[in-house]
């Protein structure tokens, strides 16, 4: 994956930190959730990502549009591309900026596909239609939109080299952008409070550990596609990613609760 060239026009004030909203928690997070922005703006700019799964397979069935499915992926048909579009970037993306607005908080609501945020490609298809995997990050516009006060809310739609707009994972397409922008953190917003082992949190692992849990059956289901996005954004410059709770605020008594994947146990 490559990125753009930052001038030092729109190089970056303050560290960035990168929120990836999972579509089945969207409608659950709490006001507190949306309060904690406030905190978190004195410290970062702030991106949020989302996904928007529950709400695409509603509009599905209301329309009567049966989905194919690949080895558990949804194949992106070109009449399934149009409601994608509508619900990722209309009613998902609305919701976000519109409950993050009552908070007083200035959000822009954006696709990935804008300005050419996120150059993508095919990543079968034959096999998945129109989805896509992220290949270049398009940097200057959305520190533009970071310096100007604004918090990019991002639906996870790119466009191919010959402007094909595709459908990418909101966990791989959070990833990508954490990695292009160089933040800080990245935060992964599910139901659970973090990587659950018998029943309690996994306050801190690697991923070491966490491949040796998918490998036993620990970490199952839909935490295998986030914990898999989390140890594939980690880098030099991003040393760990937490996976939280959208049930409570994000901050609590100034530090975060979750699990933090690290590169390497016992860093800072």
């Amino acid at each position: 994956m490559t990125m753009s060239k930052l001038t030092p026009a729109t190089e970056p004030s303050k560290p960035i930190i990168v929120i990836k909203l999972g579509g089945s928690m969207i409608d659950h997070l709490t006001d507190a959730f949306y309060k904690s922005f406030h905190d978190l703006r004195l410290h970062f700019h702030i991106i949020v990502v989302h996904g928007g799964g529950p709400s695409i397979t509603s509009m599905l069935k209301r329309l009567n549009i049966k989905s194919e499915f690949h080895n558990g992926l949804r194949k992106t048909t070109k009449e399934t591309m149009e409601v994608v579009k509508m619900s990722l970037a209309g009613t998902v993306n609305a919701q976000i900026t519109s409950r993050l607005a009552e908070q007083h908080i200035y959000a822009i609501g954006l696709k990935g596909s804008d300005c050419n945020m996120l150059t993508a490609r095919f990543v079968d298809q034959n096999k998945l239609g129109f989805v896509g995997e992220v290949v270049k990050v398009e940097l200057d516009f959305l520190y533009r939109c970071m310096e100007a006060g604004y918090i990019p809310v991002i639906a996870p739609l790119g466009k191919t080299q010959d402007g094909q707009t595709v459908n990418i994972n909101a966990d791989l397409a959070a990833s990508a952008i954490a990695k292009g922008v160089l933040a800080e953190k990245l935060l992964f917003v599910t139901d659970v409070p973090g990587i659950l082992l018998q029943g309690d949190v996994v306050n801190e692992t690697t991923p070491q550990e966490v491949q040796e849990l998918i490998n036993n059956g620990s970490i199952h289901g839909g935490m295998i596609p986030k914990v898999e996005s989390a140890v594939y954004a980690l880098s030099e410059h991003l040393q760990e990613v937490m996976i939280v709770s959208g049930k409570r605020a994000l901050m609590e008594a100034n530090r975060m609760t979750g699990t933090i994947i690290r590169k390497e146990k016992g860093m800072c």
